[in-house]
């Protein structure tokens, strides 16, 4: 019976983004069960796949697969992602990790040019160098025979048909497509996105993915193993030892061993409620987690949310937490993460009594942990604002969903395979294998992860109930808007919508960024005044969220990209 109505409903998708005109943000009523995307068309699938029985898991892997279709530049099958699910009958939280690894013939100084210098950014992006093994379908496979409900294969026809049949591209594609530099290395990349002219493709055109309907198909039929032992697979290794500009070193042996990991969500206490996150190799949720920490002795919810007091201690917290992430986490299964003493009820109490209530720390540091290990993120990454997805979803049966997804740079490495871009996360490793005398935590080794500032959440009430579901995309600055986000939903008592549209910030051991065009930047005087450097920028989060009240569930998305959350 599911398979049938997820089939019907499938058929009931419309490939075109009529949706996309005044229908994005908030769900108006609350809910019973709800999904969040990063575009609506990913939205109203995941809607249609928990009205027609499939449960959070399902539409999680029903509206990947048409974000890799409609949201190319920001995820899909050839990249990878983390994943939070909220088990309502247990009230257990549980982590997923499909994050890419690096090959067998990766080495320490595959980022550093012959002088022993870092690469330039794109240099080491473009190309095949930096593309880890993806890790989403094995990652979605492992949740789904866990706890899915809909047959595998019916999760994929809303995308299939999508591909066959066209969608409208929409005005977020369009621009970035005419704005990147980079997209036209290859042949078959430029001929997907560019007329024969070199124009790119226009708003509203309808764009075809035969090939990648095709692969979606083998992916239904064969499960994880048609993607990393079959066709698939020797096609990637292919494009990527093949490419014409920085060819790369993945090899079948890589596709075989590849292994997403079940994990212990990273949790504690905040407040009256209990906030969970992704462990490493994501450092999303222990520097989420450790900033709220940091911040529970302050009576935030006394303060008002656009207020250069709030804004500090935020902006306070975030700088010594993110300190703590460059030195101490890494990858896991490679080095010591410290998780539990970065934590530490009374670590955070000695770290907390640094923030001064009204002037700013002149030098942040990391706090005294035993650790061998060192990793400063290379400063090309804070540019990649346009990459990464988000979506949640809460099915109606209470189950929850947060899944951050990604192919790293806007367009990934710009190789296209079989419909589908490959990714470019190898570059999210540390460039110099040892920094101010220390190995590297995050330094690049065969088969390890690379460090991610992903932060799926999920938020539980002291009973372990549902209350929140958020994640965005934004680079390093994805730490910083889940933490507000949750500041503005639990300390404030915001609406998610209005949650997710306050101004974004941004701290990051070094000077506090203001969202450009904003309210915040009426507080710069007063913020410097307080010690800090302060500096305007763009800020194009892909906030996604939905939170349990008390007359159901109410979802919104970030009206800065093309967010939208469907529910009934």
């Amino acid at each position: 019976m599911v398979a049938a109505s997820l089939l019907a409903a499938a058929c009931t998708v419309r490939p075109d983004n009529a949706a996309l005109s005044g229908a994005t943000g908030q769900s108006p009523q609350p809910r019973h069960y709800m999904a969040a995307a990063a575009n609506p068309l990913a939205a109203d699938v995941g809607r249609d796949v928990l009205a027609h029985g499939g449960n959070a898991i399902d539409a999680a892997v029903a509206m990947q697969m048409v974000l890799n279709l409609v949201e190319p530049q920001s995820s899909g099958i050839g990249g990878g992602a983390f994943l939070l699910y909220y088990d309502a009958g247990t009230k257990t939280v549980t982590a997923y990790d499909g994050r890419e690894t690096a090959p067998a013939g990766a080495t320490a100084d595959m980022f550093l040019t012959p002088d022993g210098a870092p690469k330039d950014f794109f240099a080491a992006a473009v190309g095949g160098g930096a593309v880890g093994v993806p890790g989403v379908v094995a990652m979605l496979e492992m949740a789904h025979r866990d706890h899915g409900k809909a047959p595998w294969r019916d999760l994929f026809a809303p995308a299939i048909r999508m591909a066959e049949d066209g969608f409208a591209v929409s005005p977020r594609l369009h621009a970035m497509i005419a704005a990147d530099d980079h997209l036209k290395t290859f042949p078959s990349t430029a001929a997907y996105f560019f007329h024969a002219d070199g124009t790119p493709l226009a708003v509203g055109e309808t764009l075809k993915n035969p090939a990648l309907a095709e692969s979606l198909r083998a992916v239904a039929e064969g499960g994880a193993g048609a993607f990393y032992g079959g066709r698939l697979a020797t096609d990637i290794i292919a494009a990527v030892r093949g490419a014409s500009v920085n060819p790369g070193r993945l090899r079948d042996t890589d596709f075989a061993a590849y292994n997403a990991k079940r994990r212990s969500a990273v949790c504690r206490p905040y407040r009256a409620w209990r906030v969970c996150g992704m462990p490493p190799p994501s450092s999303g949720g222990t520097t989420v987690l450790e900033a709220l920490g940091l911040l529970e002795r302050f009576d935030l919810a006394a303060m008002e949310p656009e207020s250069a007091e709030a804004l500090h201690l935020m902006a306070e917290a975030s700088r010594l937490a993110f300190a703590d992430r460059n030195r101490y986490l890494g990858d896991p299964d490679f080095v010591l993460a410290p998780v539990d003493l970065l934590l530490d009820r009374d670590y955070l109490a000695s770290r907390s009594r640094l923030i001064s209530p009204d002037r700013a720390l002149p030098l942040v540091l990391p706090g005294p942990l035993a650790s061998a290990g060192a990793t400063r993120p290379e400063a090309a990454a804070d540019r990649l604002l346009s990459s990464t997805t988000h979506m949640s979803a809460v099915d109606a049966d209470g189950n929850a969903v947060a899944v951050t997804s990604s192919i790293e740079a806007e367009f990934g490495s710009r190789l296209m395979v079989d419909g589908f871009l490959l990714n470019n996360e190898l570059t999210d490793f540390s460039f110099r294998p040892v920094i101010d005398g220390r190995p590297a935590a995050n330094r690049v080794e065969p088969g390890k992860r690379p460090l991610s500032s992903m932060a799926p959440t999920l938020v539980l009430d002291r009973d372990g109930r549902f209350v929140m579901s958020a994640g965005s995309p934004g680079g390093q600055s994805i730490i910083d808007y889940v933490l507000k986000t949750l500041i503005a939903v639990l300390d404030w008592k915001l609406p998610a919508q209005q949650a997710i549209d306050l101004p974004n910030f941004a701290a990051k051991v070094g000077p506090v960024e203001i969202e450009k065009g904003t309210a915040l930047e009426a507080l710069k005087p007063a913020l410097e005044a307080m010690g800090h450097a302060v500096k305007s920028e763009d800020m194009p989060s892909g906030i996604q969220a939905i939170v349990a009240t008390p007359g159901g569930l109410v979802g919104a998305g970030d009206p800065r990209r093309e967010g939208a959350a469907r529910g009934d």
